[in-house]
């Protein structure tokens, strides 16, 4: 019998690793690092902090968490209707947007990005309230 945590497709487990708690915390985590890097004016120390610590707590979920628990929650079915690339894509310009906002030293710019990357991952809240209007 397969354990848990193979019994979920590669495909699957790139989907839910996303909301997992670890995952979140090391994304919020790499984009403050890398913002104060960004703020420095250090480019390569803040993309790799950025990527590097992403890469590395995905490569680490996805291979070693149990995910099941997250496909069966309202979280994990929201996840898997509403979070496309697009949405993806959406959330990654508004990190870039943060980045800028840091590198000019621009707090509007960084609160900007901040609300960008909410609303990307709120779009699907916004998105059903919408299909389910009359």
């Amino acid at each position: 019998m397969a354990s848990p945590v193979m019994s979920m497709t590669l495909r699957k487990k790139v989907l839910y690793h996303q909301i997992h708690p670890a995952k979140l915390a090391a994304d919020i985590s790499a984009s403050v690092i890398s913002g104060y890097f960004m703020w420095q004016h250090e480019f390569w120390v803040a993309l790799v902090s950025a990527f590097g610590l992403a890469m590395l707590a995905s490569a680490l979920v996805i291979r070693f968490f149990d995910l099941e628990w997250l496909a069966d929650s309202r979280l994990g079915r929201y996840t898997a209707w509403h979070m496309t690339k697009p949405v993806e894509a959406w959330r990654m310009s508004g990190q870039i947007v943060v980045w800028i906002g840091c590198w000019y030293h621009q707090w509007e710019t960084i609160v900007l990005g901040a609300l960008l990357v909410i609303a990307a991952w709120m779009f699907g809240l916004v998105r059903r309230q919408h299909h389910e209007t009359p």
